[in-house]
């Protein structure tokens, strides 16, 4: 196997797209996945969701971790996903997170630079995967900070990122609008208060032309792009928005992965026709993530 290089991105633009692995939209049929181990999942207290489950009294338990965990796996599955693993690391307590440490573009991966700093050692399995599976990857951020919850593929031809400052900074988002723009997409940039982590909490691709949006969380201009883009919202009330009920995984062909404790989104999913994959993922969502922050897409069939 030719190892492939860590900067494959052509400096000016005109990268060619990978022909079997990448995806140019949020919502393609959703065909290869990678996802974090949980050997060491653990909650860390710098993460102000795990802080808030255990302020509410919520108890970590591994041995339910685990379960769901394999609940999740077999959804996939049941959904005709091949699922992929990152090596596990034991200093690595949110590796399970794989949506942060690299995001996909049509011309491979880009390694991304995690803020927190029991997380930053996670690129190096992202890197490991990426070499033993023969993905090239498109590109290294070196500026600032830039995790993979705040990135989206929204549609073919647009990136929308935000950043908060904090998880995602100033300097890691202008470094890669520079090179989506130069590949000739558009890239909506959006910033919010570090309060809400990611992106990913607030907003989510549900299927082509629609998604599931808190609108008392997110600014008006936000509300404003996706209407100029014809994407219809499923507005999501606030307090299902903190318990992690956005977080979720399109499936492609109007099918969709949530959490199972989602009930105001699983309905108004199935009302708009879609259909529900909602394996337990509780343990996981009281420690900060939910199923979109436990997978980073690898191949999606083409959304143009």
């Amino acid at each position: 196997m030719n190892s492939p290089s860590l900067r494959r991105r052509q400096a000016n633009g005109g990268t060619s797209p990978l022909t079997h692995w990448g995806l140019d939209s949020e919502y393609g049929t959703l065909r290869d996945v990678l996802i974090g181990p949980a050997d060491h999942y653990t909650w860390q207290t710098g993460n102000a969701m795990a802080r808030r489950s255990l302020r509410l009294g919520v108890t970590f338990d591994a041995q339910v971790m685990r379960r769901q965990y394999q609940e999740m796996i077999s959804a996939y599955e049941a959904a005709g996903v091949t699922c992929h693993f990152l090596e596990p690391d034991d200093a690595l307590p949110y590796q399970v997170y794989a949506r942060d440490s690299s995001v996909m573009t049509p011309w491979g991966p880009i390694i991304t630079q995690l803020q927190s700093p029991w997380r930053r050692g996670e690129w190096r399995a992202a890197v490991d995967f990426y070499r033993q599976a023969d993905v090239p990857v498109y590109d290294v951020v070196t500026a600032g900070s830039f995790e993979g919850g705040d990135y989206m593929v929204l549609q073919p031809g647009v990136v929308v990122c935000g950043f908060s400052g904090d998880r995602t900074s100033q300097e890691g988002i202008s470094q890669v609008r520079g090179w989506i723009e130069a590949e000739g997409w558009e890239f909506v940039s959006y910033q919010f208060d570090p309060y809400f982590l990611h992106l990913d909490v607030m907003f989510a691709m549900l299927s082509k032309g629609l998604a599931a949006v808190c609108t008392e969380a997110v600014e008006d201009e936000f509300v404003q792009c996706l209407d100029s883009l014809g994407i219809e919202i499923i507005d999501i009330p606030y307090k299902a928005m903190v318990d992690l009920e956005v977080n979720v995984v399109a499936l492609g062909d109007d099918r969709v992965l949530l959490p199972k404790a989602s009930q105001v989104l699983k309905e108004r999913c199935r009302a708009h026709g879609l259909t529900v994959f909602d394996p337990d993922v509780s343990m996981f969502t009281s420690g900060g993530g939910g199923v979109h922050c436990m997978c980073q897409a690898l191949r999606r069939e083409s959304a143009g």
